[in-house]
Parts: C-alpha cells; sequence; structure tokens
C-alpha cells in the first residue's frame, strides 16, 4: 500500500513539473500574438504604455483558459514519454503495478487542472472582459484616433466609413457613405483629412476633411443626383457610437455559465429570439465548459500515446505529437465556431465533438494496450 502511495505521489509530481513548463510555453505563445493583435496598434497610435498593459492583464484569463489544456496535454505527452524511454513504467510493471496505477494520477490531474481552468474561464475570464471593454472606453476617449485603421471600414453615426491610410492623425483618401431619413444617399469624398484635437463634451473625435467632394443621390428619381465641392467639411463622431463605448448590456462571453444559463432559458421562454442567435449562444455556453475540461479528455489520450510512441526518444516525441494534436484540436473549434455561427451547427456539438474524438481514441488505444 506504501509503495502506490509512492509511486502515485512520484507521478502527480513529475506531470506537475512537466505541465508547468508546458503552460508556461503556451501562455508566452498565446500572450505574444495578443501583444501582436493589440498592443501594437495601440501603441503605434501613441496610447500609453500603462494603458496598454492594463489592457493586457485583462486578457491574462483568456490567455490561461486557453494554455491550460494544451499544456496538460504536451507536458504529459513528454512526462510519460521520458518515463517510457527510461524503462521507469518498464519498472512499475515489473514490481506489480498494473497500469491504473499509472492512469489514476494522469487523470486525477487532469481533473483538478480542469476545475482550476473552468474558475478561470467561468469568472474571471467575464471580469476580464468586462474590464477590457472599459479601459478600451476610456483609451479610445482619451486618444480617439485608435478608433481609426489603416484601410478598414467603421461604423459610425449611422454611416459607414472607407478610410485609406492613416498617420498619427492624418489620414488620406477617406470616405462616408450616409444615407438621410428620405432614403437619399450621399457620399463624401475626401483626399485629406485631419483628426481634430479639439475635446467637446459629448463627442469622441472631429474629423476635418479638406476639399471634399459631395455626391447626393435621389431615391425617387434614378440617374438624379447633385455635385457639390467645399473648402472643408467637420465630421463630428459623437461618442455613443463607437461600438467600443457604446455597450450598455452584457455579451454572452461576459457572462458567467449559471448568468448565461438563466438568460437562455428567459430567450427561449420569450421566444422571440432568432434561431442563429439561441445557437450562438448556446455555442457559447457550452464553450465555457469544453475548453477547460479538454484537460481531462488530452491526459486520457496522453497516457495511450506515451505507452504507444514513447519507448524511443518519448519525450521528443511528445512535444513533436503533442504540438501537431493541439494545432489539429485548435482548428477543429474554430471550425466549430465558424459552422456554429454561419451555418447553424448544433452548437453543443460543435464545442463537444473534439474532446469526444479526444476520449474516444484514448479510451480505444488504451483498451489494446491493456489485451496485449
Amino acid at each position: 500500500m506504501r509503495g502506490r502511495h509512492v509511486l502515485i505521489k512520484y507521478i502527480l509530481k513529475e506531470l506537475f513539473l512537466y505541465f508547468t513548463i508546458a503552460f508556461v510555453f503556451f501562455f508566452m505563445v498565446f500572450f505574444v500574438n495578443q501583444i501582436l493583435l493589440i498592443a501594437e496598434s495601440l501603441l503605434k497610435s501613441k496610447v500609453p504604455l500603462k494603458d496598454v498593459m492594463r489592457l493586457l492583464v485583462c486578457y491574462f484569463p483568456s490567455i490561461i483558459a486557453q494554455s491550460a489544456p494544451y499544456a496538460t496535454f504536451v507536458g504529459f505527452l513528454m512526462c510519460l514519454g521520458r518515463m517510457m524511454t527510461d524503462n521507469e513504467i518498464l519498472v512499475f510493471r515489473a514490481s506489480g503495478f498494473a497500469y491504473r496505477y499509472l492512469a489514476i494520477p494522469v487523470v486525477v490531474l487532469g481533473l483538478v487542472i480542469s476545475i482550476v481552468s473552468f474558475i478561470v474561464n467561468d469568472y474571471f475570464l467575464p471580469l476580464g472582459s468586462i474590464n477590457a471593454t472599459r479601459i478600451s472606453k476610456e483609451i479610445f476617449s482619451a486618444t480617439p484616433s485608435v478608433e481609426l485603421e489603416s484601410n478598414s471600414i467603421k461604423n459610425m453615426n449611422g454611416s459607414k466609413i472607407a478610410i485609406g491610410e492613416v498617420k498619427d492623425r492624418d489620414i488620406s483618401d477617406i470616405v462616408f457613405f450616409q444615407r438621410d431619413s428620405s432614403g437619399n444617399d450621399r457620399l463624401i469624398i475626401a483626399q485629406d483629412s485631419e483628426v481634430l484635437d479639439e475635446k467637446v463634451d459629448g463627442l469622441m473625435m472631429q474629423i476635418q476633411m479638406e476639399n471634399p467632394v459631395i455626391v447626393s443621390f435621389k431615391s425617387h428619381t434614378n440617374g438624379d443626383y447633385e455635385v457639390l465641392d467645399s473648402d472643408a467639411v467637420r465630421f463630428n463622431v459623437f461618442d455613443t457610437s463607437v461600438k467600443s463605448s457604446s455597450q450598455t448590456s452584457l455579451n454572452p462571453d461576459q457572462m458567467t455559465s449559471l448568468d448565461l444559463g438563466r438568460e437562455i432559458k428567459k430567450l427561449k421562454t420569450e421566444g422571440r429570439t432568432e434561431k442563429r442567435i439561441m445557437n450562438a449562444y448556446k455555442m457559447i455556453y457550452n464553450r465555457k465548459f469544453s475548453i477547460p475540461f479538454a484537460s481531462v479528455f488530452f491526459a486520457v489520450l496522453s497516457i495511450s500515446l506515451a505507452l504507444m510512441f514513447g519507448k524511443h526518444n518519448g519525450q521528443t516525441i511528445g512535444l513533436i505529437l503533442g504540438l501537431i494534436i493541439c494545432v489539429l484540436n485548435w482548428a477543429m473549434l474554430i471550425m466549430g465556431q465558424l459552422f456554429s455561427t454561419r451555418n447553424g451547427f448544433d452548437g453543443f456539438w460543435a464545442m463537444w465533438i473534439p474532446n469526444i474524438l479526444l476520449g474516444g481514441v484514448g479510451i480505444i488505444l488504451y483498451l489494446s494496450i491493456l489485451k496485449k
């Protein structure tokens, strides 16, 4: 009995060590990706570094939630692969210990990681998302030009704006598409524009267009239009027109699983919500469970793969094989979300099929090893 406790304790310690190393690796990968997506554009717009860091900290729970399952798989594979290569598992078997004494600590630690990851994903991630929205609003209010990205299209004040190159506060090639209450369309085209420094209550920013051309089309008369030119036109963007600063209610990603479950029941009772939106809510709800608890399914698969491929260079093979399967799993999750939101694929299956495949393959391989 004492020998079993010593064995399990040793395996848990080794698994946790390799998990920690793999977690740091994946955390840095996702963190650098977040920096490239967010911090680079903000720093180019001369947003203070402390505000950028505050925003990045808000994404830590999301990065942790993404890193934990993959770190579990790669870390466990490398650990068990090394034990196979060093004949430690052979010694355990020769000492009379069955494979289940190897599987127990692997699955238990995978479950513990899943529970911790779920808490981070379900509580701290929504909290981080809410704070990120608040900080983004503060950044946009202090530096409105951040909202203007080069070669992009924005919705502001009910207008669609096609933006050319943006450099500091200077904008080249800007086009406004507007439609008035009578259904008449209007284009405002300017080659050179500037975001003004003036601060006015209620305004997010003011864009000064130099020598603009204004083309108005009459909705009730085909081919009838007017062309005007001017020395300058000033376009006011109100602070309620920017999506990032106008959110007054929580979106599904900013809710805990309990709150989102209640919201889904409420929407079903009301019966007025589109099927597509309901399915999106269902997908996000299941994602809150499937991603953190993927660690258990990865843990099951890691045992089988390590026992099968870990006899020679198990640690290296575990790293390579783990990274390949992690990329495939990540691709399946992305595809599942796309199919769910765009094609109406059931939100439950979209989020759980990758885990079911992992667990199913892991169990089948494990049973086949026991029969040998």
